[in-house]
């Protein structure tokens, strides 16, 4: 890597408020916020809305989405004509 055109590499804590969970990893992302990690170092942490552990996907409370429900909302809503289907003779 050429010299003073990259931006540092290193340990940075990702903090997921939410569920009370961060992570040590590294990162070229900044802050001015300090946190003292369980090693005993102080490490920038970077506050973030959503993480693996509170996401609807990886916790298994993703939502189901009832499609066939969908489908019958939009024919109440545009019968026939709203199919797309071309004009009708």
């Amino acid at each position: 890597m050429q010299q003073d055109k990259h931006p540092a590499y290193r340990p940075v804590v990702f903090r997921d408020r939410s569920a009370g969970y961060a992570f040590l990893t590294r990162s070229t992302a900044s802050s001015e916020q300090t946190i003292d990690w369980d090693d005993g170092n102080s490490y920038p942490v970077i506050d973030v809305e959503i993480s693996a552990e509170s996401h609807p996907f990886f916790t298994g409370k993703a939502r189901v989405v009832d499609t066939e429900g969908q489908v019958a909302k939009f024919e109440r809503r545009y019968g026939e004509e709203g199919r797309g289907g071309g004009a009708t003779p």
